[in-house]
């Protein structure tokens, strides 16, 4: 009987310590162009962005300000590896994916291309630093370089 409950125990441990590795994205964050990569007309940009995150669910408000002009949108990625649909950021319905690698959430976003029957697919990484005070997402499309966007928590 003690051993069961030993084994039992040492599964609930791993259990916890295993669901402990997800990032909790949740709060408001301010993009730092200065600190972002491959932004190009982006870094003449404001952004505040909210994020609200369950176990099986990230819900993503951004507010944008961009020469003048104020722009709002949502986003919802299913955690649990189900799909969501989306709109791009470059406008059209998108299907993404959200899975996690450790503490890093990473979604594959597929659309329709230019190209009529194609698809365009786009990778995109969300990550925290150590002390979760910033919170980094890499896309990356094909075999361009990465597109970094730092955002500081307020």
């Amino acid at each position: 009987m003690k051993t069961q409950f030993l084994i039992s125990a040492i599964c609930c441990a791993t259990l916890a310590a295993i669901a402990g590795e997800h990032a909790d994205f949740s709060g408001t964050w301010e993009f730092s162009p200065e600190k972002s990569k491959n932004i190009g007309m982006m870094a003449q940009m404001k952004m505040s962005v909210t994020l609200e995150q369950s176990e099986s669910a990230l819900d993503i408000a951004v507010h944008s300000t961009y020469q003048g002009k104020d722009q709002e949108s949502k986003t919802h990625f299913d955690l649990t590896g189900n799909p969501a649909t989306n709109e791009s950021p470059m406008g059209g319905p998108n299907q993404t994916v959200s899975k996690w690698d450790g503490n890093k959430l990473v979604t594959t976003w597929t659309g329709p291309s230019a190209v009529s029957g194609k698809s365009v697919v786009r990778t995109e990484t969300r990550s925290l630093s150590p002390d979760g005070k910033v919170m980094t997402v890499e896309s990356v499309r094909g075999s361009n370089p990465p597109l970094v966007m730092v955002f500081e928590k307020k």
